[in-house]
């Protein structure tokens, strides 16, 4: 049988290293993503300043803790620098427009705002840093 630490290694793989790769678009420009500057620019126009500390520590943030959680590696604070940029563009970006996707909503945000708090409580599995070093 299959236990549930082989399930929260395929969730924090998963969504740990999409949520890196976000994260890469905006700080390297990778995977077709805007760059830095590209990322500053997008936050000031929402009315974020300073926009290329906002950019940096959002690319950061996700870059790191999108590692982290893949690797099951200070899961909680994995999970804060996932939920946190997860909160600002429900706040600032989809929040106005519902719930759906399909209409811009923030049901995908919110998919990852439980997923990363649902791994952090849980803990990160017996296939973790974490596990590991406890």
């Amino acid at each position: 049988m299959v236990s549930v630490s082989a399930g929260l290694l395929v969730i924090r793989v998963v969504l740990g290293l999409l949520f890196a790769a976000h994260g890469a678009q905006k700080l390297f420009g990778w995977f077709d993503g805007p760059g830095l500057k590209g990322t500053a620019g997008w936050l000031q126009s929402m009315g974020m300043r300073p926009a290329m500390l906002m950019a940096l520590a959002a690319a950061v943030g996700e870059f790191a803790g999108g590692l982290l959680f893949a690797l099951g590696l200070f899961t909680w604070f994995a999970a804060i620098l996932i939920v946190i940029p997860m909160i600002v563009a429900i706040v600032k970006v989809h929040g106005a427009n519902g719930l759906w996707a399909t209409k811009n909503g923030f049901e995908y945000n919110l998919i990852i705002i439980a997923i990363a708090v649902s791994v952090a409580i849980a803990g990160a599995g017996d296939y973790s840093i974490d596990a590991l070093l406890s």
